[in-house]
């Protein structure tokens, strides 16, 4: 499992109800339902990674998540997962409020923007960055959103939802092993995990 997954995986309490949005091949979903006996749901937008789930004894459902979570009641879920997917959403705003109407608690995990690569590339080069946490050119990249760790958690300030717990980690795109950055985390950080929750 990606270093990301692992971590999300830590925070989730076994037996719980686990939403995973954009599962992808259903890693996550599989290793929590193995070693944790969650109750675990995902929807996946690609009909071939979907497929694979499924296969592997999974719940998934194929569609567009974003019209997906509208379907479920209120406190459906314990958790709600949503990996490395918020750079690529229209409106980040309403789909959090979904989210947290839904469950209890969503983790959202990012790739940070202000990692020190990506600031030096843009000064040095004067283009686009594209690194292993950010592959693409700016032309072909799914990412609509440029999000650090700082802006995010101001976002959340401004919209009432609480951070319940946080990690920044400096790894690779897919790669399972990382490590968790403790000082200057917007700056030396190449994702943020956050475990946020509504303020009641």
């Amino acid at each position: 499992m990606r270093f990301d997954l692992q971590v999300i995986a830590s925070w989730i309490e076994p037996g719980s109800r686990v939403l995973d949005l954009g599962c992808g091949n259903g890693d996550l979903l599989y290793y929590l339902k193995h070693h944790k006996q969650v109750i675990g749901t995902g929807i996946e937008f690609s009909e071939e990674k979907a497929a694979r789930c499924i296969e592997r004894g999974l719940t998934v459902l194929q569609g567009d998540f974003r019209h997906e979570v509208k379907d479920y009641p209120k406190g459906r879920f314990d958790v709600v997962v949503l990996s490395q997917t918020l750079q690529q959403i229209q409106d980040p705003k309403e789909l959090l409020i979904d989210l947290l109407w839904i469950g209890r608690r969503v983790i959202v995990s990012f790739p940070n923007f202000g990692h020190w690569s990506a600031r030096l590339q843009l000064l040095f080069t004067g283009m686009a960055p594209v690194n292993d946490q950010l592959p693409y050119e700016w032309y072909n990249t799914p990412n609509i959103r440029v999000i650090t760790i700082k802006d995010f958690k101001r976002f959340l300030h401004l919209f009432g939802l609480r951070i319940v717990r946080e990690v920044a980690i400096n790894t690779h795109h897919h790669e399972f092993k990382g490590n968790i950055i403790r000082t200057l985390k917007n700056l030396r950080a190449t994702y943020g995990i956050m475990m946020l929750e509504r303020v009641t």
